[in-house]
């Protein structure tokens, strides 16, 4: 995922499934509209009333040109938002709906901004293959292909050279959508 994401629980322990649950979604909803500038999504639960257990809240805010959206259930008193996982598909839905909608009232015609690239050094090459793989100033290894490398710099790459990079979400991890040599 290449757009900022932000995750915030309230009232209830942070939980690494749930967060990857969210992390999928917003990759999802990035490939529908990659012009999104930024994912803020808040789960919480409340407090319990009498007769029901906690509904939890999901809330999506998506920061977008010319506008932002933000989506949730904040005041629903559904019986199945007492599982956070549907409380989060909603909002989530809710977000998609809306980004069509703003699609739309746009014309259809949205200025897609290029990623930002992060510096980087190659670290290796895999013999007799077109790939290698690269890391981050973060230390995060990255898979790039030769497609990658800008202006056809495949070949004249070497292990140790600085490069900035783009990094999309792929099947299998991180990898590198641009690779532009430095210097």
């Amino acid at each position: 995922m290449t757009i900022p994401l932000q995750i915030t629980f309230k009232d209830m322990d942070p939980s690494p499934a749930m967060e990857a649950r969210i992390r999928d979604k917003a990759a999802r909803i990035e490939r529908f509209a990659d012009f999104i500038l930024r994912c803020h999504v808040t789960i919480e639960a409340p407090h319990r009333h009498h007769h029901q257990g906690n509904l939890y809240r999901a809330r999506v805010e998506l920061d977008v040109p010319r506008g932002r959206i933000v989506a949730g259930n904040g005041g629903a008193q559904d019986h199945a938002h007492e599982d956070p996982y549907v409380a989060l598909r909603d909002a989530f839905a809710a977000a998609t709906r809306q980004l069509e909608d703003h699609v739309r009232k746009l014309g259809g015609v949205v200025k897609h901004h290029e990623p930002a690239l992060i510096p980087g050094r190659i670290t290796r090459f895999v013999a007799g293959q077109d790939y290698g793989f690269l890391a981050l100033d973060g230390g995060q290894e990255v898979y790039f292909h030769r497609n990658a490398v800008v202006g056809n710099g495949f070949a004249q790459l070497k292990v140790g050279d600085h490069v900035r990079v783009a990094v999309t979400e792929g099947e299998n991890g991180p990898q590198a959508s641009a690779v532009h040599r430095a210097g």
